[in-house]
């Protein structure tokens, strides 16, 4: 458990693309804040299905600049953001961005300050976080960085592009394995069937994935480890089946590996009686 003041609240999700980044900005000022150490989702790809919300853990740095302290969270504001397309269109109408669900910051010392968090993705129609296929790609991280007066009011405020870089992706699903004949004679063809699908997040339902390499996986009862025993294409509706020779008792499994805008994939296992 973290120690140390609480520097910042936590925000409301539903409101960061307007409230916190919707104010005028005055660009020509620099902040004097630094955001360091960005990391998002520990470095992996964020995967995103049609209707559950995802909350991929976010942790971040803050240095703040002369006359301002952690001491005092109302007189500043930083966080990083997700985005594609525009920099500046995205965080002025909320259209291709992420934000934060909420984050709250450890004081460090007077000027540095932990943070950490979650980004908030929900694919609901009525959001704008990931409404088309294409939003399967890579994204680009930015901050938003405000500095407020004494008095009250805003002094001056930024955005900045950052290098680092997060892969959305949208979720695959496999059913379970179907095994059969059960039980199966020694040295008989087993037939195995299952299919493959993936998240569409135009449409919110999970169409059939085709073409797609898949795994089919066993484990010999009384061991631990599944042994791809087989790779299958996909058919055109996302249908597998295959035939495998029985040796001995144990379970298939199918497995997907994924690659560049679909997550990965493993399928309940289905157990066979060889005699």
């Amino acid at each position: 458990m973290r120690t140390g003041r609480t520097a910042a609240v936590t925000l409301l999700a539903g409101v960061l693309g307007l409230s916190v980044l919707g104010a005028p900005e005055a660009h020509a000022a620099d902040t004097g804040i630094t955001v360091s150490n960005i990391v998002v989702n520990d470095g992996k790809p964020i995967v995103v299905g049609t209707s559950k919300v995802v909350e991929p853990p976010l942790s971040f740095d803050i240095t703040l600049p002369s006359g301002y302290s952690t001491a005092d969270p109302f007189r500043y504001d930083a966080f990083p953001f997700l985005y594609r397309g525009d920099l500046r269109t995205a965080a002025d109408t909320g259209d291709n961005y992420i934000g934060p669900g909420g984050y709250t910051c450890y004081e460090q010392s007077a000027k540095r300050a932990h943070c950490e968090g979650d980004l908030y993705i929900d694919p609901d129609p009525t959001k704008d976080h990931v409404d088309s296929n294409a939003d399967a790609t890579t994204w680009k991280v930015a901050v938003s960085l405000r500095l407020f007066k004494a008095g009250g009011g805003l002094k001056t405020a930024e955005r900045e592009t950052r290098s680092l870089t997060v892969a959305l992706r949208r979720s695959a699903k496999l059913t379970a394995a179907d095994a059969a004949p059960e039980p199966v004679t020694k040295g008989r063809a087993i037939t195995v069937a299952g299919k493959l699908t993936r998240a569409n997040w135009s449409t919110k339902k999970y169409d059939g994935y085709g073409g797609r390499t898949v795994s089919l996986q066993f484990r010999a009862a009384g061991t631990d480890t599944f042994k791809t025993v087989k790779k299958v294409t996909s058919g055109s509706t996302g249908a597998l089946r295959t035939t495998v020779t029985a040796s001995v008792d144990g379970s298939f499994r199918w497995v997907y590996n994924g690659n560049t805008t679909t997550g990965t994939a493993a399928g309940a296992a289905d157990a066979v009686d060889v005699r």
